[in-house]
């Protein structure tokens, strides 16, 4: 998870730590899952208070899977997918385990030398949090499916091993790209921001659409994963949390997650709104928008970059001074002060005066598409322009002689990613 702090709830008797596989009817089925292994692998079947899709079909927009599908491996498997986990393998560390590269050959194949390539979570087993994290990991991404969130391939329980196996994302996190540094790092575009921002806003939405809601508590810019394609994909849900009952408005909880994130009622009070992820999602649009870390001790009273900003969010020519430099310029202004509002409405101080994450999705991909229109209308216009003065020199017009190459337009056309195929193919994933 990385740079995780945590507290006692105001009230400690009425802190709440659920989970999926929680039937509630004792101690004992707090911490232990019922496991039903079948000839083909292992399926962890908890007891959900999820309603559960019957859909076989991944559904492009999400679902719930009845049961979840996951493969069971053997402690053996993993390290040899890994290596011995060489740290030349190593893709990042986090507050409870670290994550390596691997490679899984798929032995039912007839062609040599197939497989995929795979991200291995290895917790710390000596850490009563670590477990909690393995086996929440198992409950929520278990049955989720949805495009914008990771997809967990299986696990391994072995002895005193936990271990975690998900889909290799290329591009690494959206933290890299932002803050990271040397040469392979470059700055991302604003197409792709934009991009990224409405992908995780759909992750986040669809958590908290599902009917039984889901607080995913840990929103920030490492837990956002980019695939080859830049698509991005929330994930670390070891921190998540079943949403509150119909008759209640929040969940009381241990006070957890990311400084600089967590929203300022849940620092306050323990008290977990599905709000309180939106919060975390403002923050990070700010991130987006300057190109800085949303905690910085090096910003001599500046460290907290929320309480710094958020004055010149709704001023357009105050915006401009804290627009992140590494764009230089190359965004629609228009675009980026509508999307600092939206970032203004997701930090309100309270939670009520937030809106819905389905209302910043809809939000965001109406700016994703007017953001995209200037650029399609000047090439239009330039090709519009090109045309009349070819056709304005066909015209028999007492005008000196001219060359052919004076009379032909000029087009030059721009790589719209510009340096992006410059990316790692492997980018650390920083938790």
């Amino acid at each position: 998870m990385g740079n995780c702090w945590g507290s006692s709830a105001e009230n400690p008797s009425s802190s709440v730590d659920t989970h999926l596989c929680n039937t509630g009817t004792s101690s004992q089925s707090t911490s232990i899952m019922t496991m039903t292994t079948t000839s083909v692998g292992s399926s962890i079947s908890p007891i959900s208070r999820f309603s559960a899709s019957s859909g076989d079909e991944a559904s492009p927009h999400g679902q719930i899977l009845p049961h979840p599908n996951l493969r069971m491996f053997t402690f053996a498997e993993l390290k040899v997918a890994t290596k011995s986990f060489k740290p030349d393998t190593l893709l990042g560390e986090g507050g409870f385990g670290k994550v390596f590269k691997g490679w899984l050959d798929e032995k039912s194949s007839l062609k040599n030398g197939s497989g995929s390539v795979i991200a291995v979570k290895k917790l710390k087993s000596e850490s009563a949090q670590g477990f909690r994290e393995w086996q929440a990991e198992i409950d929520f991404l278990g049955r989720l499916s949805h495009p914008n969130l990771v997809k967990l391939i299986g696990y391994c329980l072995e002895e005193t091993e936990l271990l975690l196996v998900y889909e290799f994302m290329q591009k690494g996190s959206l933290e890299h790209h932002l803050f990271g540094r040397g040469a392979v790092v470059q700055p991302l575009p604003w197409s792709l921001r934009l991009k990224i921002a409405v992908g995780a806003a759909r992750g986040l939405a669809f958590l908290h659409t599902s009917e039984k809601q889901v607080i995913y508590r840990d929103f920030k810019a490492s837990n956002i994963l980019l695939d080859g394609f830049y698509n991005a994909k929330i994930s670390d849900f070891g921190l998540a949390k079943v949403g509150p009952s119909a008759s209640q408005s929040h969940v009381s909880t241990r006070v957890m997650g990311t400084q600089g994130y967590a929203a300022p009622e849940y620092i306050a009070t323990g008290h977990l709104y599905v709000k309180s992820d939106v919060f975390g999602f403002g923050v990070v649009l700010v991130e987006m928008l300057t190109g800085l870390r949303a905690v910085d001790n090096g910003r001599v009273g500046k460290e907290n970059l929320v309480d710094w900003v958020k004055p010149c969010l709704s001023d357009r020519r105050k915006l401009k001074t804290i627009m992140d430099s590494a764009l230089q310029g190359k965004y629609p202004s228009k675009i980026a002060y509508e999307i600092a509002q939206v970032a203004l409405r997701c930090l309100a101080p309270e939670p009520k005066s937030r809106p819905s994450m389905e209302e910043v999705v809809k939000t965001l991909e109406k700016l994703e598409a007017a953001s995209e229109r200037p650029a399609e209308l000047r090439n239009r216009s330039g090709s519009r322009s090109a045309v009349h003065k070819q056709v304005q020199h066909q015209l028999p017009l007492p005008l000196p002689p001219q060359s052919p190459a004076a009379v032909q337009p000029r087009t030059p056309l721009h790589s719209r990613h510009n340096g992006v195929l410059a990316y790692q193919q492997h980018s650390p994933q920083l938790r």
